[in-house]
């Protein structure tokens, strides 16, 4: 049960947030300015350096945890987290607030600097502000604002900013859940400060099946194509299957999760990239094309069974063979991640939607992520059942030029991570 705080300490403590809020900015601006790009995963440990610097400096014991054995790590392109511990007077209860500092390839279409960390009009510009790390610099500074206040938590928080959560967060949180860092067995509650409007718990998300599948023909002359078999056709005929019978079948498929955007709550699939035949650069060639291919992106509901989802894509293939013995395919799973969600009545919702409710004067909604994140290394791995997703940032900012977060929203988010904190970790 969370544990109940005078006015009097609210008070304090919101107003220390508040006194160091220049601070805040300044600390976000100088983080955008390292550009963490992923891929191919430029600056991590320059990154996890900067974090764990400032950590030390606001009294946590800092460790460096490198992906070492994964073949994302290299010298060229280290996999580097950082996490820092700050001890109470009991190792229990335990609180993790984590983000990921690597930030999407810059894209076209800016009118700004995207590594300034510009402020202009109350906005604080640049990739990776609002996704996330806006929200790295707020769950720093919501704690170091209840010990400016001159509280001390009870229990134990930590803060970790890690790596690769935009290709997976294999490197990064799940490298954390599989040795132990964030653990059932140490960890009560999980804070990922990704993007939430400010004034949303995000308690969850679907799940993705991305799978490729090739299709396999015959080379031949241009000229006499009925003496070869084309892949291409093939490929296009397992297309329509999927857009003419599957698709609409998915459109049918609505979850109860609280899923946003509302189109979401629907079962989809999409083609991510499709590829075959001759590069289309450089001169061409008379050929049947004798290979093509196709990687899929398919977002599955909590009440869909996994092996159901497979099983009625390798059906639509199967089928396409029944009807043409030369319909001769590949399929290989890319990545599977189930759909997660946390109780809405767990003490971690109740209690950061009580201090949003506080901050902001209106009751938040709970939501669940279209997409994925790092929850579902947290769940599946660590085994910590109670996580969640709550940040500054405005969500559909995250990959877009001119990418920003507010600094109202950042000091808001602040004061509800200090509010949470003292509620689940309790003062002395």
């Amino acid at each position: 049960m969370s544990a109940t705080i005078t006015a009097k300490d609210q008070d304090t403590v919101l107003r220390s947030v508040d006194a160091i809020a220049d601070e805040m900015v300044d600390f976000l601006q100088a983080l955008i300015r390292i550009p963490t790009v992923n891929p191919p995963g430029e600056e991590y440990t320059t990154g996890a350096q900067f974090i764990g610097d400032k950590l030390k400096t606001f009294g946590y014991e800092v460790a460096y945890v490198s992906a070492e054995g994964l073949k994302e790590h290299s010298a060229e392109y280290p996999r580097v987290n950082v996490i820092g511990s700050m001890a109470g007077q009991s190792a229990r209860p335990l609180l993790h607030f984590n983000g990921h500092f690597d930030v999407v390839p810059v894209g076209k279409g800016w009118t700004v600097d995207p590594f300034s960390g510009l402020l202009r009009d109350g906005k604080i510009y640049g990739r990776g502000t609002s996704d996330q790390k806006a929200g790295i610099a707020a769950s720093i500074y919501a704690v170091e604002a209840i010990r400016r206040a001159g509280m001390k938590l009870h229990g134990t928080v930590e803060q970790s900013g890690t790596v690769d959560e935009e290709s997976g967060g294999f490197a990064g949180v799940a490298y954390l859940a599989q040795h132990g860092y964030i653990s059932q067995n140490k960890t009560d509650f999980v804070i990922i400060t990704e993007p939430s409007n400010v004034d949303r718990v995000c308690i969850g998300h679907r799940g993705v099946y991305w799978f490729k599948v090739i299709t396999h023909g015959r080379i031949g002359h241009g000229s006499m194509p009925f003496l070869g078999v084309s892949a291409i056709d093939h490929l296009g005929d397992f297309i329509y299957s999927v857009n003419h019978t599957l698709k609409p079948e998915l459109a049918t498929r609505k979850t109860s999760m609280p899923v946003e955007p509302p189109g979401s709550k629907f079962a989809s699939v999409n083609i991510n990239a499709i590829f075959g035949g001759q590069d289309e650069i450089g001169p061409q060639t008379p050929c049947v094309a004798d290979r093509a291919g196709a990687i899929f992106d398919r977002r599955f509901l909590a009440e869909e069974d996994f092996e159901q989802v497979r099983g009625e894509v390798r059906d639509i293939l199967e089928e396409l063979h029944r009807q043409n013995e030369e319909f001769k395919y590949t399929m290989e799973d890319l990545m599977i991640v189930h759909p997660v969600q946390t109780e809405p009545t767990s003490e971690l919702v109740t209690t950061v939607a009580a201090g949003i409710e506080e901050v902001l004067g209106k009751r938040p909604p709970l939501t669940a992520s279209p997409g994925t994140y790092d929850q579902k290394h947290v769940t599946r791995l660590g085994h910590v059942k109670d996580c969640i997703a709550y940040g500054p940032g405005i969500l559909n900012q995250a990959h877009q030029p001119d990418e920003y977060c507010t600094v109202e929203d950042l000091v808001n988010s602040a004061k509800v991570m200090a509010l949470s904190a003292m509620r689940l970790l309790g003062t002395d």
